[in-house]
């Protein structure tokens, strides 16, 4: 087995992982490497909006703001530790500018002010946005900043385990392609960035890009700790191009239809709505409202999310087929022949939006098309045409605000072993649109801080013989060669084969369907203990059961499926802790039941709790309820801060 050795690994190519490579090397750290299994994939590089938001401290004219106030903000989104809170705003304009100065084209006036408006849970104008893929733009000048510096990126290189000893990081198992087939390695280092975004595998319904599926089961499997698994945001996305409909897409008033089976058309919203006790006019608004509420919320159940809830029940329970048709108008507004007058059963807000907007008129991509253009060229280029197509859509989760606990340097409950980007769990019930894009960047910096500034670089040296290494790390290596021989002897002596695989694949989307079906926005402690217990089964025994059955370039398949299983166990078990001590909150609705007609109310009192999990056995995970950190309030006297400042840069 080939074995390499570094002084930190940076695991991800989305803009953390290339921002956390990049800030290691601007600080000093020269015997450093990037791991990807594929460049060009992931969330970063392959995600977006109708106007993807960067939420950072404002740096407008107006409102006034300040590190405390943001901080406030995000803290106020439930469960969020207040240290972190604190660090991501205190970091996000020096993120933000970093960004803005290696081109990020985030707009600014006349006089060169970056000016910002309102996203979704922010009381001020802390939002801008480089257009529908902000992320992309990201990543591309990161890596650019990156390949200039030479940084080494070990491409198709897949981690499948990360090696420990008494809870000390001691390296990375890896399969790698090379021109005889799949290869096992082993990277032997003492500090790990990880940055291998949201745990995107554990739902059918999704609105993660298909070439991303996370890999935090494997950080949970090695005994870090977790954070908040419960908390994720779930919100309408089109389903052929994985792409959250939001913004935009909704502010120009899309007709929403149903198709059965057999054909049959129904404009569901307002007809099911009059049986809510819901008027046409405000069905209307609050398909307006959806733009920018665009996540499910339980405490909007009765306002703008109960249009999640009218599609969830049309495509779950009716077996329907739900789409946005942007050709034309809604059945109760008349645009096209009455004009301008046709739009007043709109409320104040989505009018005034409108009118300023100039888009009073025509049919739905008419409208789209004068405010944001880009929108429609964007599902253009993905073969589906907003001005002939209806846009088929689910209810699907988006992001994950839990993840891998971790602390102010974004450092986990493994030493040596740091999280960064959407993996890490740093935020709550809820957060400002855009605030994940912050802490991709505040995140990764800071983990790149914290080893630069605390621990001396350890000098590239020759790869360790075997005899270097201790008998914990040849204990785990054996294992993980054990599997990677009998994928080989199944490969020398298999003639054809595809049945262990596609086997693996249908238990794997089982998995993801039942995951969709009860622990989504709508959760059954009945049903999440049910299939908690089934994915505790599938883990005994699980590589005995699925290696002999695959070939050497399956294997990544297997460990994949081994992650997601991983990852599921941990978030089962946070939800029913969530359940029991919370009830409905934030982006999910609880029933104690499958067949309980009524929800869980919200318990007072756990605005300042998260859950934390940790995995105890083979295939358990326990999780406990605990208060979080309260918010900092440094003294910030300059000369205290000036020497402490001199004092960690001191291994520069």
């Amino acid at each position: 087995m080939k074995t390499y050795d570094y002084d930190t690994i940076v695991v991800g190519s989305g803009c953390a992982g290339f921002n956390a490579a990049d800030w290691l090397y601007d600080l000093g750290r020269k015997n450093i490497l990037l791991i990807t299994e594929n460049r060009t994939a992931g969330t970063s590089r392959n995600t977006g909006s109708d106007k993807q938001t960067y939420y950072k401290l404002s740096l407008g004219s107006e409102p006034p703001d300040s590190v405390a106030d943001m901080a406030k903000t995000l803290f106020g989104g439930q469960g969020v530790d207040g240290p972190i809170a604190y660090t991501e705003a205190a970091c996000s304009v020096k993120s933000f500018m970093k960004l803005a100065n290696l081109g990020v084209d985030f707009p600014v006036n006349e006089y060169g002010e970056y000016v910002g408006y309102k996203t979704d849970h922010d009381p001020a104008k802390r939002a801008t946005s480089a257009g529908p893929l902000t992320s992309k733009y990201m990543t591309e000048v990161l890596e650019k900043n990156v390949r200039n510096k030479r940084i080494p990126i070990e491409d198709h290189t897949f981690v499948t385990g990360i090696v420990t000893e008494r809870n000390t990081l001691r390296g990375l198992l890896a399969l790698r392609r090379a021109d005889t087939g799949i290869e096992p390695v082993y990277f032997k280092t003492a500090h790990v960035v990880w940055c291998t975004g949201g745990p995107a595998a554990v739902y059918r319904n999704r609105v993660y890009p298909a070439g991303h599926s996370g890999m935090s089961g494997i950080v949970f499997a090695a005994g870090a700790a977790a954070v908040n698994l419960q908390e994720w945001q779930y919100g309408l996305g089109s389903t052929q191009f994985r792409w959250n409909v939001s913004g935009s897409y909704q502010q120009v008033l899309p007709r929403y239809v149903s198709i059965g089976e057999n054909g049959d058309e129904s404009e569901f919203l307002f007809s099911e709505g009059r049986k809510l006790g819901i008027s046409p006019a405000e069905m209307l608004n609050y398909v307006f409202l959806k733009g920018y509420q665009w996540p499910f919320d339980s405490a909007k159940a009765s306002a703008s999310s109960v249009i999640d809830q009218l599609v969830y029940r049309e495509t779950t329970e009716k077996k329907r087929r739900v789409f946005l048709d942007f050709t034309a108008n809604p059945s109760v507004l008349h645009a096209d022949t009455d004009g301008e007058r046709a739009f007043g059963l709109l409320d104040r807000e989505a009018y005034t939006y409108m009118k300023k907007s100039d888009i009073l008129f025509g049919t739905p991509v008419q409208r789209l098309a004068k405010m944001n253009p880009q929108a429609i060229a964007l599902y253009r280029s993905h073969h589906i045409d907003l001005y002939t197509d209806k846009l088929e859509i689910a209810v699907c989760a988006q992001h994950h605000n839990g993840g891998i606990l971790v602390d102010e340097n974004w450092q986990t409950t493994i030493s040596g072993l740091y999280a960064a980007g959407e993996c890490a769990g740093t935020f709550g019930a809820y957060r400002p649109g855009g605030a994940a894009l912050n802490a991709t960047q505040v995140g990764s910096m800071r983990a790149a801080q914290h080893i630069a500034w605390n621990f001396a670089e350890k000098p590239k040296t020759p790869s360790p013989r075997t005899e270097e290494l201790s008998d914990c790390e040849r204990q785990q290596i054996d294992t993980f060669m054990r599997f990677a021989a009998a994928a080989r002897i199944k490969a020398a002596s298999a003639e054809t084969g595809g049945d262990g695989i596609k086997t693996l694949r249908a238990r794997q989307a089982h998995f993801q369907q039942r995951m969709t079906d009860c622990a989504a926005h709508i959760r059954y402690r009945d049903k999440i203990t049910e299939l908690e217990n089934a994915v505790a089964a599938e883990l005994d025994g699980f590589f005995e059961r699925y290696v002999p059955d695959c070939r050497p370039e399956e294997l990544k398949a297997v460990y994949r499926f081994y992650d997601m299983l991983h990852c599921q166990a941990a978030i089962l078990s946070a939800m029913k802790k969530a359940i029991d001590d919370f009830g409905s909150r934030g982006g999910s609705i609880s029933f104690a039941a499958k067949t309980d007609a009524q929800p869980l109310p919200e318990r007072n009192g756990t605005h300042g709790k998260r859950i934390i999990s940790k995995r105890t056995q083979n295939t358990s995970y326990e999780s406990i309820t605990e208060e979080v950190r309260p918010l900092p309030a440094p003294e910030n006297w300059f000369e205290t801060v000036w020497n402490e400042h001199l004092t960690k840069r001191q291994h520069l």
